[in-house]
Formats: structure tokens, C-alpha cells, sequence
């Protein structure tokens, strides 16, 4: 079929992918080209917009990289990412929420012991003392879990945004394995709100739409066990700003955690501190598969 035109080119490209063996393939694609096909005609996209369109993706693209991934950023900003991550792991409630990936975990971050480790040794910055337990639906603890934890550093960048970064060297991060009670605990620094990079192209669109780059204090947290679903989430710092304008829409109240404030005095692992501290004393609750 030739002499399509804006209004007949999409049922001729639906007709080309009718034979596409993968049914859900041919969902998808036929569903996306249908959507880009109505909102070019919508937004009637001219030449000049679509060559810039794909122009800042190719950037986005470029931008990438083992320790910086702006295609995924670009979904969070735009909330793509935690829609999709809300109606894939819709749970009951009393279960710990899934939120958004994010882009700077690391796979290989260190192992460590399960209790007593500092994963902010070289940083500056107030104490914090975590403690977390893992349970299922019925508060039946979960032994052998395995977590991954990652967070900004006081100005609010993470260990592999330095560009001499090496992962023999990583900090604000490691791999926890839950004990017999299903409890696991270390030693960091308070999280703090920090903006999301506004260097490559998803800044250049933040500005353009006149938003803020802002995300709430934090920590990331991954938890996986056999059996059940894998858990990506955040603790979010009580009262934290921009707890209500996050820009990848991460936030969920369940989600919040209360970071307690400690004067001067015995820390929770037995160290005597003459500064001020906190702790994080948090349960995630799992999924059954």
C-alpha cells in the first residue's frame, strides 16, 4: 500500500506487524506505534520538533554509561518508572511498597557482616546507626536475606559520580545478609536531599519544564530471599524536604522512616560519642511470591 498519508499510515503499519509470532510483542509494538501515531497527529509535530526529539534521545543514549544510566532517569523524571513499578508489585497493605530503582546502584557493592560495619568510613557527616529486620505478611522473621543498601554522601552525590571511582573502593553502600532473627545493622552518615544530575539531557528537560531536581533525604534498599517478591525500596527521612515534591515521584508514606535524634553519649554500638547521632530502627515487610 503506498500513498499513505497522516491519517491512513497506521492501520498500514498495524497490517505489517499482524504476523509478528511473539503475541505480546505485537501487543506492545502495535500499542506504542498507535500512541506515537496519535500524538504526533495531537500535538501536530512538526519536522524541526521530531529532529530535536530524536536528537535528545540520542544524547540520553550517549550520556550513558556502566555508572550512569539517563535513560533511566529520564523514566523517573517523567514517572514512568514508578508507575510501572506500582502496577507490578501492587501489595496488600502492611507490606513495605516497592518504589524506583534509581540509577546509581552498582552490582557488586562489598559484603559485609551482617552486624557492626561503618559504610562511611573517610566521610564527614553526623552519625547514623541503621537497624533493620525482614519479615513476611505474618511477622515471621526472614533469615538469610540478602540487602543491598546505597545512599548520597552529605553533598549529596553518590561514591560512583567520582570519576576516579572504582568499585574496590566503594562507600555509603554494601551487601548484608540477614541473621537468625532477621535482623541486619551498620554504620553511615544521615542522608541528605541532593538534586539528580542536571548536566546531560534530563536536565535540559527539568529546566525546560521548569521543574526542581530535588529528591528527599534517603536510603535505597534492596532486599532479595527466594520465595518472595524482590523488594526495591527507600526509607525516607521523617520530614525531609521535599518530601512532597520528590522529582522521580518516589515517595510513599509507608515508606518514611523516623530518624531519631540522640544527644552526645553511648551509640548503639557501644562507641562513646561526643557528638550528637541517630538511628533508623526499620522493618520491611515482604511479599510471598
Amino acid at each position: 500500500m503506498y500513498n499513505l498519508d497522516e491519517h491512513t499510515i497506521t492501520a498500514e503499519f498495524l497490517r505489517r506487524i499482524q504476523d509478528t509470532p511473539n503475541p505480546r510483542i505485537r501487543e506492545i509494538v502495535a500499542s506504542l506505534a498507535t500512541h506515537l501515531h496519535d500524538f504526533a497527529r495531537e500535538v501536530r509535530l512538526t519536522e524541526e520538533e521530531w529532529h530535536e526529539g530524536i536528537k535528545f534521545l540520542t544524547r540520553t543514549g550517549q550520556i550513558s554509561n556502566d555508572t550512569r544510566q539517563e535513560m533511566i532517569l529520564l523514566s523517573d523524571t517523567f514517572g514512568l518508572s514508578q508507575l510501572v513499578v506500582a502496577q507490578n508489585h501492587s501489595r496488600p497493605q502492611g507490606l513495605t511498597e516497592q518504589t524506583v530503582f534509581g540509577p546509581f546502584h552498582v552490582e557488586g557493592a562489598p559484603k559485609r557482616h551482617s552486624h557492626g560495619d561503618d559504610i562511611s568510613i573517610g566521610y564527614p557527616g553526623i552519625p547514623l546507626f541503621v537497624t533493620g529486620r525482614v519479615v513476611d505478611g505474618a511477622n515471621h522473621t526472614i533469615a538469610d536475606a540478602v540487602v543491598d543498601v546505597w545512599h548520597a554522601d552529605p553533598e549529596g552525590f553518590y561514591d560512583v559520580q567520582d570519576p576516579n571511582w572504582v568499585s574496590d573502593e566503594a562507600k555509603l553502600r554494601g551487601v548484608f545478609e540477614t541473621d537468625e532473627q532477621g535482623s541486619f545493622s551498620f554504620r553511615t552518615i544521615m542522608p541528605t536531599s541532593y538534586p539528580i544530575p542536571m548536566d546531560g539531557p534530563v536536565g535540559d528537560i527539568m529546566r525546560a519544564t521548569n521543574r526542581h531536581p530535588m529528591r528527599p533525604a534517603h536510603i535505597h534498599f534492596m532486599i532479595k530471599k527466594p520465595g518472595f517478591d524482590p523488594l526495591v525500596t527507600h526509607v525516607f527521612v521523617e520530614g525531609a524536604a521535599y518530601i512532597d515534591s520528590d522529582a522521580v515521584f518516589g515517595v510513599r508514606s509507608s515508606c518514611i522512616g523516623r530518624f531519631v535524634r540522640h544527644e552526645a553519649g553511648q551509640a548503639p554500638d557501644g562507641a562513646s560519642l561526643n557528638e550528637p547521632f541517630y538511628t533508623l530502627d526499620y522493618t520491611f515487610v515482604l511479599a510471598s511470591e
